[in-house]
C-alpha cells in the first residue's frame, strides 16, 4: 500500500517522537492514501511543503480499523478523540458526566494496536463531536457527516513495529495551488455543519445515556 505524509520538510526516517499528545489518536505518525489530502496538509501553513511517499505492508500489523462499521461506531471514534484532544477546563466541568460515560462505554486504547485507521478531525471538524457532547446535534447527524466523505481517512502508525514497516520511496515539493485548499475545506465543513444542524430529529447524547434509541 502506498501512503503519503504532507509536511513542511522531507521525512526519510519517520518517527513518533515530537508528535503531540493531543493529536486525534495521540502521539503517532499520521499518513493518508489520499494524495490531495497530503498536498493540503503540506501547504496548511501558507507555505509550499513536501509530499513524502512510503510503501507499507500491513499484513503483520495489529490494526484497529474504525471505519469498519460492522465492528465499530462513530461513538468509538468520538471516545478516542475526546480522550486525546485538549478540552477546555470549562467544557470538562460542564459535561463531565457525559464525557465519563463516553470514555467508559466506547473508548478503545489505540496504544494496544500498531496501526489505527480512522477519520481525521482537525479544527474544521472538531466542532462536530464537541456539539454532540453538548447535545446540540444528533448521532445520526454525526454519521451523516462521515457518509459525506469530507473528513478524510488517516492511517496512524502507533508502534515502532509499524514505523519500521514503512519503506521511504520519495519526497517532492507540493504546489502553490494547494495553499488555499485547507481554507476551502474549512468553508465546506461550516456549510456541512449548518445543513446538518437544521434537522432536530434523532438520538442525542442524553438519549444514549438513558438507553433510548430512535
Amino acid at each position: 500500500m502506498k501512503l503519503y505524509h504532507g509536511s513542511k520538510s522531507k521525512i526519510e526516517k519517520p518517527t513518533t517522537s515530537g508528535s503531540k499528545r493531543d493529536n486525534d489518536y495521540g502521539p503517532a505518525f499520521y499518513l493518508t492514501k489520499d494524495i490531495e489530502s497530503a498536498h493540503e496538509w503540506a501547504c496548511r501553513n501558507n507555505t509550499v511543503g513536501f509530499i513524502n511517499k512510503y510503501d507499507i505492508d500491513l499484513s503483520k500489523l495489529k490494526i484497529l480499523d474504525l471505519t469498519d462499521n460492522t465492528k465499530y461506531s462513530v461513538l468509538n471514534w468520538i471516545a478516542i478523540l475526546l480522550h486525546f484532544r485538549a478540552l477546555s477546563p470549562l467544557f470538562i466541568a460542564n459535561f463531565k458526566n457525559r464525557l465519563d460515560y463516553i470514555e467508559s462505554h466506547y473508548y478503545i486504547d489505540p496504544r494496544e494496536y500498531d496501526v489505527v485507521i480512522g477519520f481525521r478531525a482537525d479544527d474544521a471538524y472538531f466542532r462536530f463531536p464537541l456539539d454532540f457532547v453538548r447535545g446540540n446535534i444528533t448521532l445520526e447527524q454525526l454519521n451523516n457527516s462521515f457518509e459525506l466523505g469530507e473528513l478524510g481517512i488517516q492511517y496512524v502508525l502507533i508502534s515502532d513495529k509499524a514505523i519500521n514497516s514503512l519503506t521511504f520511496l520519495e519526497s517532492y515539493q507540493s504546489e502553490p495551488k494547494y495553499i488555499n485548499k485547507y481554507f476551502d475545506r474549512v468553508y465546506s465543513a461550516t456549510t456541512t455543519y449548518d445543513n446538518l444542524s437544521k434537522d432536530e430529529e434523532g438520538t442525542r447524547i442524553f438519549d444514549i445515556i438513558r438507553g433510548i434509541t430512535k
